[in-house]
């Protein structure tokens, strides 16, 4: 929603107030909204609301700005089979951002991958194993793969991960497949359970708080930013037509790749921190409300070139 607030230098000046906390959007920034080719969403705390569902509205938003010629990426740190399930009715016509970053793919057309050593793979399965309320997901190209017999940590782990083997020992399968990354899963909470254990680490690999309870290693490299910046210049669509929006540390990189960069209102404070805008939560349809100012602002602008 945009209310007017107050002349600065001659120049109309509106405030963007979203339930929660809001920045500063000026008339001019508004209506370069039309210039958005490319949106980018999280999944999980973004897109999906708390019972891990997509609304039947954003789908037909998703129609709308079809029509308007705007690109979908979905960028998520669940696995890929997992991204499309959720979003099975427009799977053919996204890309798709997985594994925070580990795989780029549109329909059958891998676009990017970026994995972790092998070698470093087997070290860090190791150290997992010392862990206390560490349960780990070996995150490959072909499934995913866990050795826990943790019940509750089973009945858990397949919302984010559909096709996987449970197997006996994962350093079993090292050779065996292509690993994006490594998912430790925490029930008292990533940040202050696992995290510590390999803050010491960050210099060589990638350590991703990327949910309130799940922890992820991968390459130094590979984060949701640089997949999004490499799915930019194969589109040639640059910073100042991308928007994108998220919730917690793993969306932090991709939101550096976009000018329209929104936090949701339940976001990790370092996600409100780095992003120009907010809007409502997940549960509340915060990504929905978004894309509803940037169709109208794009068929405004439509109207007013004769398009």
């Amino acid at each position: 929603m945009l209310v007017y607030k107050r002349k600065r230098n001659d120049l109309k000046v509106f405030e963007f107030r979203p339930e929660g906390r809001h920045k500063t959007h000026c008339w001019d920034t508004y209506m370069d909204l039309a210039q958005v080719r490319l949106v980018v969403s999280d999944m999980d705390g973004t897109l999906l609301n708390e019972k891990g569902k997509v609304s039947d509205r954003f789908f037909k938003l998703y129609e709308e700005l079809l029509a308007l010629d705007v690109h979908f990426i979905a960028a998520s740190g669940r696995q890929y089979f997992s991204i499309i399930d959720k979003l099975n009715p427009i799977k053919d016509g996204i890309t798709v951002i997985a594994e925070n970053g580990g795989i780029s793919q549109r329909k059958d057309e891998v676009l990017l991958t970026m994995s972790l050593n092998k070698d470093t793979v087997k070290i860090l399965i190791e150290k997992i194993r010392e862990l206390e309320d560490a349960h780990m997901v070996l995150c490959g190209k072909k499934q995913a793969y866990v050795e826990s017999d943790h019940t509750e940590f089973l009945s858990i782990f397949p919302e984010y991960y559909i096709k996987y083997a449970q197997v006996d020992d994962l350093l079993d399968v090292v050779a065996d497949d292509e690993f994006f990354k490594i998912a430790v899963y925490s029930f008292k909470g990533s940040e202050n359970s696992t995290y510590p254990a390999f803050k010491g680490e960050e210099k060589k690999i990638k350590v991703k708080v990327s949910a309130e309870n799940w922890l992820d290693l991968s390459g130094f490299d590979t984060n949701k930013g640089n997949a999004l910046k490499h799915v930019q210049e194969l589109l040639g669509i640059s910073k100042e037509e991308t928007l994108v929006l998220g919730d917690y540390n793993n969306d932090l990189e991709m939101m550096e790749q976009a000018h329209f960069s929104y936090a949701m209102q339940n976001a990790h404070p370092n996600v409100m921190k780095a992003a120009r805008y907010s809007t409502k939560s997940n549960n509340q349809e915060g990504v929905e409300e978004v894309l509803e100012e940037l169709i109208t602002a794009k068929k405004k602008a439509l109207t007013s070139t004769g398009g």
